[in-house]
C-alpha cells in the first residue's frame, strides 16, 4: 500500500502521523511511505530519520496526497488539503467531524473518501484506545495551563493554585471523571488544589472517592451543582465527552457570570463544540479570551504544544489498526477488527457513524 504522511497545516500543530518507527516497520513490510518534507521536524523527527528509516522524502502536500492510498494526519483536513483529496482514499486522524464546518463533511462525502476518526475507534467495552491517548495528555497538562492562566498578567484572578502557609489552596471543579477528567483531577490534586469532581454516573464517582481516598470531592453533575461549584472555584474545567457527537453544553452564560472574576474555564471539549455556553476555538498563538469577566481557555489541539510526547503516545495506541489495515486492506480490517470499524466516520458518499450523522443533519457544527 501507497501510505502518505504529510506536514500538519493548522497553526502551530506539530504533532505528525506517524513516526519514523512505524515507517520503518511498515517499509519492511513491502509499503511505500511517502513523507512531506520536515513533516516531523516538530516533534523531533527530521528527513533524515524517515529517509534512514526507508521513507521517501516529497516537497509538497499535493504529492503526497497525490501518491498515496491511505493518508495518516493528526487533525482534520484544511480546505487546502480536502482539494487534493481524490475518490477513494483512505484518511485517518483526530477528525472532530462534528464540530466541522458542513462544506468539510460535503467534500468528503462528494469524493467518497472513506474517513477514519481516531476519537471514535472503540473497544468492545466502551473504550476508546486512541483518543485516550490524547485525553491523559491534555489532563495532566490541565494544572500548568490553569496556574499560567490565572496569573494577573493574563488577566487571570492572580491566585496560587497550591496556596502557601496561611494562604488556602485554590479550588478546581472538573465535569467529567472519564480519562481526561480523572487525570486533571490527580494532577490537580497532586499540585495541591483544592479538588471537586462532578459527573452523572454514580459509580464513576465511587471510584473517584476509593482513588483518592475521599481527598477530592464529589459530585452529581446535576445543573444545580454545577452552578453551585461555579460561583467559587478559581478553575473550572470541562472535560464533557459524546464519542462522534457535538458535546452538550451543561455549563451556561448564567452560570459563567456567576463565577468569581479572573476564574479560568479550560473547556476541553471545545474539539467537539465545546461544553461551556460561552466558549468559542482559539488557537495554541492565541489561547486566551476573556467574556463575563472570566478567562477562557479552548484550544482544541492541547497536545500539540507537547507534540513529541504526544506523537509517540498516539502512535503507540494506533499502530496495530494502521498495520493491519495497510497488511490486508480496508474491507478485510474492518472484519477483524470491529474497534476500526467503529471510527469509521464517512464511507462511500454516506455518513457512516450515527452521532455524525445526527449532528450534521441537525445542522450543528461548524467550527472549521
Amino acid at each position: 500500500m501507497n501510505i502518505g504522511i504529510p506536514r500538519e497545516r493548522r497553526d502551530l500543530e506539530l504533532r505528525v502521523g506517524l513516526t519514523p518507527y512505524g515507517v520503518d516497520l511498515l517499509t519492511r513490510a513491502g509499503h511505500v511511505c511517502y513523507v512531506e518534507k520536515d513533516a516531523g521536524i516538530g516533534a523531533g523527527f527530521s528527513d533524515y530519520h524517515y529517509e534512514r528509516a526507508g521513507g521517501r522524502i516529497v516537497y509538497s502536500g499535493e504529492e503526497v496526497y497525490g501518491r498515496s492510498d491511505l493518508v495518516l494526519k493528526v487533525g482534520r483536513p484544511t480546505e487546502e488539503e480536502m482539494a487534493w483529496l481524490r475518490e477513494g482514499q483512505i484518511i485517518t486522524g483526530f477528525l472532530h467531524l462534528a464540530a466541522a464546518r458542513h462544506q468539510r463533511i460535503e467534500a468528503l462525502l462528494e469524493k467518497r473518501v472513506t474517513a477514519i476518526a481516531y476519537e471514535t475507534i472503540e473497544q468492545d467495552d466502551g473504550t476508546l484506545p486512541v483518543l485516550r491517548t490524547m485525553s491523559e495528555v491534555a489532563g495532566r497538562m490541565a494544572p500548568q495551563l490553569a496556574a499560567t492562566f490565572l496569573q494577573s498578567n493574563y488577566g487571570g484572578r492572580g491566585v496560587l493554585l497550591s496556596g502557601v502557609p496561611g494562604i488556602p489552596a485554590g479550588r478546581v471543579a472538573i465535569i467529567g471523571a472519564g480519562v481526561l477528567g480523572t487525570n486533571a483531577a490527580r494532577a490537580f490534586y497532586g499540585l495541591g488544589a483544592d479538588v471537586f469532581v462532578l459527573d452523572r454516573e454514580l459509580e464513576r464517582l465511587r471510584e473517584i472517592d476509593r482513588e483518592f481516598n475521599g481527598r477530592v470531592t464529589t459530585m452529581v453533575a446535576y445543573p444545580f451543582n454545577i452552578a453551585r461549584v461555579a460561583r467559587f472555584v478559581e478553575v473550572l474545567v470541562g472535560a464533557i465527552l459524546s464519542p462522534g457527537a457535538r458535546a452538550p453544553i451543561v455549563v451556561t452564560r448564567e452560570m459563567v457570570r456567576s463565577m468569581k472574576k479572573g476564574a479560568v474555564i479550560l473547556d476541553f471539549s471545545i474539539d467537539q463544540g465545546g461544553c461551556v455556553e460561552t466558549s468559542r476555538p482559539t488557537t495554541l498563538r492565541d489561547p486566551v479570551f476573556i467574556e463575563e469577566g472570566v478567562v477562557h481557555f479552548c484550544v482544541p489541539n492541547v497536545p500539540g504544544v507537547v507534540p513529541r510526547t504526544a506523537t509517540h503516545a498516539f502512535n503507540n495506541a494506533v499502530w496495530p489498526y494502521l498495520r493491519h489495515l495497510a497488511e490486508v486492506g480496508l474491507e478485510q480490517a474492518v472484519q477483524d477488527m470491529p474497534a476500526l470499524g467503529r471510527g469509521i466516520a464517512v464511507r462511500d458518499g454516506r455518513i457512516v457513524n450515527e452521532a455524525l450523522a445526527a449532528a450534521f443533519y441537525a445542522g450543528t457544527g461548524g467550527w472549521g
